[in-house]
């Protein structure tokens, strides 16, 4: 028995220095997804030009989008996003999808750069989740998705105000309730205005 803890004790204090270099090595940021997601960003910059350009501009914008996915898709696959800014950055990509399964996977994109350490992903996580539930047809749960809809004004419904405490969404960094309701007041009374009599 003395021999068999001599020998585990030698392998442990063998090993240690290992895993210590394993723990010292930082990672850096995987540049080619910074890349992607700077390209991704400086179109959505100008959003007069994006309106002023139309329908084409917008299918170009929307195609640009899926190549980029696409790009995303391939890092992933390969394992090079290993970083709490690679999976942010990957994440906000997938959120500028159009399925179901780009905004799930934006969320899970959010949700591993969480895991990372990223402060940013809080809000991006609970946005992606809202709007995966709305393309499923559910309520949002976080309010964090506003619809246009033509002839009619901007909403969050449908929008399941009770379900998520505030404690949870201070941590998540979106509108407290009592935030959403002030909201809501402030659009009805802009909506249907008092006249003085």
């Amino acid at each position: 028995m003395k021999r068999l803890l001599a020998t585990a004790g030698i392998i442990l204090a063998l090993a240690t220095p290992v895993f210590a270099q394993d723990a010292a090595v930082e990672v850096a940021d995987n540049p080619e997804m910074a890349a992607i997601y700077a390209a991704d960003q400086a179109v959505r910059q100008d959003f007069a030009a994006i309106l002023a350009g139309g329908r084409e501009n917008a299918m170009r914008i929307h195609a640009a989008d899926a190549v980029r996915r696409q790009q995303v898709q391939a890092l992933l696959d390969a394992g090079s996003l290993r970083t709490a800014a690679d999976f942010y950055a990957a994440a906000l990509v997938y959120q500028h999808g159009d399925t179901a399964e780009d905004y799930l996977m934006a969320h899970t994109l959010a949700v591993a750069a969480l895991g990372e350490g990223s402060t940013e992903s809080p809000w991006l996580a609970a946005a992606t989740l809202d709007r995966y539930l709305q393309k499923i047809g559910q309520p949002q749960i976080y309010g964090t998705q506003t619809m246009m809809r033509r002839g009619e004004p901007p909403t969050r419904e449908p929008f399941d105000h009770a379900l998520i405490p505030d404690s949870l969404r201070t941590i998540l960094n979106v509108s407290t309730r009592g935030a959403e309701e002030a909201r809501q007041a402030a659009q009805a009374a802009a909506e249907n205005p008092v006249t003085p009599e």
